[in-house]
Formats: C-alpha cells, structure tokens, sequence
C-alpha cells in the first residue's frame, strides 16, 4: 500500500511538471513571441515641422531656420565603453569649436541613464552653414546622429510682438497635456503661436524599424509621414504695423486697425520686444531689465491692459440715455460742477458748457450732461446697456487668456467687496472712472458698435490653411437704439470736424472721420483743489490715459482705429497725429478708397 501511494506521488509529480513544460513551451509561445517582436521592432516618432505664419499679403511674419540637431548615442560613459564619451566629445568639439562644451557634457549627463535606450539632444541647432562643412566628418561616427532641426526666426523682430507670440521650450506641464510637444521640444507660448499652436505645430509622422541587440537600425518596415508645414495667413499687413510702430517710439500704450467685421489689420502694444530673444534664450540680465520696467512690456495691453474708458463710453451712454429715461430734447446748464451731497463733481471745462444737449455733450464732452443724465436713468439700466453693448466680458478674439474688464453694478460690487452701492458710484460711471475698465480691443469693437448698429467679433487669422475665417457679427441693438444711433454718429463727426470738437484741432487725416477722445485719470482728484494742474504739469505716471477711438470713412464705415497713449494727457492732443498718420497710411496702401 505504501509503495502505491509513493507511486502516485511520484507520477504526479511528473505530470504537474510535465503539464508545466507543455503551458510554457506551447500555450505560452505566443506571448513570448510578442515580446521578443517588442523587443526587435521599434516605432520611431517624427516631429513635424511647424508652420509658418505670413501677413495678409504673404509675407512671412514666423518662419522656421534650417538647422540640425546633434544627438549623442547612449551609455557612452559606462565601464564597457571606457573613454567613449570623451572621444565623440572631442570630435564634436573640433568640428564645432564655437559649442558650448560645458552645456553638452550637462545634457548628456542629464539623459544618460541605464534605462535610456535613445539617442541623447547633446546641441539642439547648429544653422545649416555652420554644420555643412564637418556633416560628412560627423555622420560617419556611429556614436554621433545628426537630424534635421529647425528653428523658428521672427524676421520683424520685435514687430508685432505681442500679437504674433513666440514658442519657447516646452515645460512639464505642457507636456503633460500633449506628448507632441515632448517630441517636439517647444511650444507656443504668447500671442497667435500659442492660441493656434495645436494647428501650427501639426502631427507627428511614425517610422517602425527593425533593430538588433545593440539597438542599432537593421532595416525599415513602414513609414508615415508628419503632417507639418501648415500655413496661417493673418489679416495684419506688417507693412501697416511697422509704420504705426515708427508713429509709436517713445511711448507706451496700444493700437487697433481693425475692420467693423472685426478683422484686425493691425494691432499692437508698445513698448515691444524682439520675439527672438525668448527663441534663442533670454539672459538673466535682459529678463531683469524688461520684467522690472514700469511700461510692462511683456503684457499684452490689446487684452490684458485694464484701464479707465474715461469719455469713449458716452457715446454709448447718451444712446442707453435718451432710449430708456432721458427725454431725447434733455439739456443741462453746465457751470463746471454739480453737488451730490458733501462731494462735488466737476466738469472738466473750468466755465462749465451751459446750456448742453446730447450732441454737444459728446461732441465736447460735458461731464456735467453725463452725470445728470445718469440720476435719471440709473446704475442698472447704465451697465445692462454697457454690458449689452460689449463691455464687461470677452470679445471673442483669437488670443489666449483675454481679460473680461468691469462694469460696476449693485450686483458686482455686492459680489466683489459685499459693500452697498453709493449714488456717487453711478455719477463716476457715466463719465468712465470709478472702478470701470475696459481692455484697448473691448473699445474697438464698442467703436465698430457705434459706428454700423452691428457688434463684430475681433479676429486676427485670415485663414487657416485651406480654411478661410468668416466674420461674426451679431445684432444686438433695439429698434430704438438703431433709430436714434445717427444723432450718435453725427455728434462723433462734429468731435473731429466741428471747430468746438475735442479732436478737431489735431487732426490732419485726408479722410473724413467720426470719433471720441477719452482722458482717464490714474489717479483721484482731492475735494479741496479749485486749481487743478495741466496733464504736462504733472508728474509723467500722474498724468491720465489719452484716448482717441474712431471710424471712417465717415460716410461709408470700413475701419476703426484706436489709438490709447499711457500717461498722454488730453485724448486728442497726444494722438490726433498718430490716428492721422493710420488713416493717411491706410489711404495709401488702398484700404480707403475715395
């Protein structure tokens, strides 16, 4: 009986291990065969080639250099290999003596790991003419690979800066959100280059390869190639920025050419930088000096720069006015300033303008129209029209991150601050101070607003590829507002024809326009000054915005221009030439036909 059982024991032993080698050597095959196919076929990511971005007329604004990268094989410096490292470095070194020795050592160092089985970024460009003469010497090191790597280049340097963007390399969150850009090594990151990135950069192509034990090629299986080269064509004409750029040195602040369609032919925020500087690397000290200065010139102010309307939103208030509780005949008697409880609130004209209806209180801009007018209507039908009309939220227009502004109401400031709404607040409001703010583009759309009944969405690309952008423009105004808009449109005219307008006496344009001047201060005015001090007696960051927004030509509305000068003074004196100039150049270059 015990040998039996012995037996048994012995047979299923041999059966359980018999079973085994068969599940291993048969049912498992399969799998095994699968990773050693992993293991010998590698699938190899092409980065595509980003596309190039040219102005209207197609001319290149963002191209891409020829270049190459230098790539490093891995392991160089193990046991194995010896001095390996240290002869491919000295090989590189003496082709290219103008590399930077230490940064290749520190990138190969960085990537250089047991795990990594790649080819290591050792130079990330080298320009074709630099590379040419040594590419056979190098090519032919088989611890050395060198690939095509280009490189983006803004030919108009700091033209447009802000508007056009700049790619830079790409960080880890970035990254994290789209492994393209892990293969690529750099993304958009401001400006058109970042809100058209997914389109620009393109998608990668695949090689899957054959390769031996030492990870090196032995044959191609298959090919895809990268969708790369895609075109975006702005309507900017750069011919039309580098001009306004010329009008602008010296100043800071912003400008809007832009269609009443909406489509922007030229933007800009000054001071501008040389997109360049971010492709190639920044240094510490240029960062320094830039991020510290008061004229902030890496904000976008097209978008992000808030400031007071001041003056441009009366247009749009005297039509809330006289379409909702202001009697359209409504006159003040302006003596310079009105009494609201313990504070006064002053005209800017020292006499005050007597006897002012709607026409003149835009075409001279009364104050004290505006604030009586705002007793009459209130806060709340103010900024349901304002924000109606555009103000207070985004535009629409293709640029990343755009700021909303406020348009302070009841509600807002209950939201904001939980503090009850003051009457003096309203009065404020109605001349565009306060805690109103607006971004320089929300102010050329409300202007195209003015200027056709109609509210266009800004848009900066023309086409995107074989995709031509169509225009947005809404509807928005009320019957009565259409009905009574002319009044509006005419009094703007008198603002730069009429002998008493505030724009009239700086303007030299060949063509006839309507618009607004705008003077918003930066900072309060004490109760107890009877004397106040002239814009060029003060201290520069003292002195108030200028605003100048307007539209022509007058009769036939193609164009509003928008010029903001910071810390400008009086709206019309600091930028009557600059609007003139745009519309004498537009003239020229057959924008404006008369």
């Amino acid at each position: 009986m015990k040998i039996k059982f012995i037996l048994f024991i012995f047979f299923s032993t041999w059966l359980a291990l018999l079973t085994r080698i068969f599940f291993l050597a048969v049912e498992e095959n399969s799998y095994y065969e699968m990773l050693s196919h992993n293991n010998t076929i590698k699938i190899e990511k092409i980065a595509p080639v980003r596309g190039e971005i040219v102005d209207i007329k197609n001319r290149p604004i963002a191209i891409n250099n020829l270049g190459f990268k230098i790539q490093f094989a891995p392991h160089l410096r193990s046991k194995k290999n010896k001095d390996a490292f240290e002869t491919e470095l000295n090989a590189l070194m003496e082709a290219l003596p103008q590399l930077d020795e230490k940064k290749v050592i520190k990138k190969y160092k960085k990537s250089d790991s047991y795990y990594n089985h790649s080819y290591i970024d050792v130079v990330s460009f080298v320009s074709y003419e630099d590379i040419l003469p040594v590419y056979s010497i190098l090519n032919l090191r088989e611890n050395i690979k060198i690939t095509s790597a280009p490189k983006r280049f803004y030919p108009y340097a700091n033209i447009a800066a802000h508007l056009v963007g700049y790619v830079s390399k790409a960080n880890k969150k970035d990254i994290k959100n789209d492994n393209l850009k892990k293969l690529i090594g750099y993304t958009g990151k401001s400006g058109i280059e970042k809100y058209y990135n997914n389109y620009l950069q393109g998608l990668a192509g695949e090689r899957k390869i054959k390769v031996n034990a030492q990870n090196k090629e032995v044959e191609e299986i298959s090919s895809k190639n990268a969708i790369e080269d895609r075109k975006l064509t702005l309507n900017i004409d750069i011919e039309l920025q580098k001009y306004i750029s010329s009008l602008f040195k010296k100043k800071s602040g912003s400008v809007v050419v832009m269609g009443v369609d909406g489509a922007v032919l030229s933007a800009s925020s000054f001071p501008e930088y040389d997109l360049n500087t971010f492709v190639n690397g920044i240094s510490q000290k240029e960062w320094a000096k830039l991020s510290s200065s008061l004229e902030k010139p890496f904000t976008n102010k097209l978008t992000h720069g808030l400031y007071p309307p001041g003056s441009t939103i009366k247009t749009g208030l005297g039509l809330i006015y006289t379409t909702t509780d202001v009697n359209k005949r409504f006159k003040v008697d302006c003596r310079s300033s009105m009494p609201l409880g313990k504070r006064i609130f002053r005209c800017w004209k020292k006499k005050g303008h007597r006897k002012t209806g709607l026409k003149k209180a835009i075409r001279e801009s009364c104050d004290d129209y505006f604030y009586k007018g705002s007793l009459k209507v209130g806060i709340k039908k103010m900024s349901h029209g304002l924000n109606r009309y555009g103000l207070g939220k985004k535009t629409g227009i293709d640029l990343p991150n755009e700021f909303i502004g406020t348009v302070p109401s009841r509600e807002w400031k209950r939201k904001k601050y939980n503090q009850p709404w003051y009457i003096g607040e309203t009065v404020n409001t109605s001349i565009g101070q306060g805690d109103f703010l607006v971004t320089p583009i929300q102010i050329a759309q409300f202007t195209a607003l003015m200027a056709t009944s109609k509210l266009p969405t800004p848009y900066i690309a023309k086409s995107v590829g074989p995709l031509n952008i169509e225009a947005d423009i809404k509807d928005i105004m009320t019957k009565e507002e259409i009905k009574q808009l002319p009044v509006i449109q005419k009094a703007m005219y008198e603002v730069c024809n009429n002998p008493r307008g505030t724009a009239t006496n700086y303007l030299k344009t060949k063509v006839k326009i309507a618009g607004k001047t705008g003077t918003a201060q930066v900072v309060g005015i004490l109760q107890d000054i009877e004397e106040r001090l002239l814009e060029h007696e003060m201290a520069y960051y003292r002195r108030s915005h200028a605003w100048f927004t307007s539209y022509g030509p007058y009769k036939d509305p193609q164009y509003v221009v928008l010029v903001l000068v910071e810390h400008g003074g009086h709206g019309g004196a600091a930028s009557g030439d600059i609007v003139s100039g745009i519309y004498n150049k537009l003239l020229e270059l057959g924008y404006i036909k008369q």
